[in-house]
């Protein structure tokens, strides 16, 4: 018995931010709204699909997303020009004060206030080389993956 995947990630936002929220998700971020089932479809919100994980929003009275590091992280293929297309929608951007090695990222909250990451991986022709020593059979075994 394993885990194996990451199904879904529920988002919440408060009542007065339920138009706004969705909105940002699928006009800004450009989800693909998908059809929720008939047993929430009473329920307020929205469930969007990205690859094979589902982004469901749902409205939660009293949440405090702005106090929260909490976060998903997106993958884009492009950092500067999906911060552009973000800055188009007057979205802020909050700069990454603890970088990490092989990627670019930079955060920002919905209108909800939950914190976004978005990343752009980047790596080095060296770094390419470990990695595929990493993968040979005889270092797997010792290696900590």
């Amino acid at each position: 018995m394993s885990l194996k995947a990451v199904h879904h990630v529920l988002v919440t936002y408060p009542p007065e931010a339920g138009n706004a929220t969705l909105n940002f998700y699928s006009q800004v971020l450009g989800l693909e709204e998908i059809p929720r089932p008939e047993v929430a479809q009473n329920v307020a919100g929205a469930w969007y699909a990205l690859g094979q994980i589902q982004i469901h929003l749902g409205e939660e009275p009293n949440s405090n997303n702005q106090a929260s590091r909490r976060h998903i992280c997106f993958q884009v293929d492009d950092l500067n020009a999906f911060e552009e297309h973000l800055k188009a929608y007057g979205v802020e951007i909050l700069p990454d004060h603890a970088p990490v090695p092989n990627l670019k990222r930079f955060f920002l909250r919905d209108p909800a206030g939950n914190r976004l990451e978005i990343t752009e991986f980047v790596s080095s022709h060296s770094e390419n080389a470990q990695l595929n020593r990493v993968s040979e059979p005889s270092l797997v075994s010792s290696t900590r993956l």
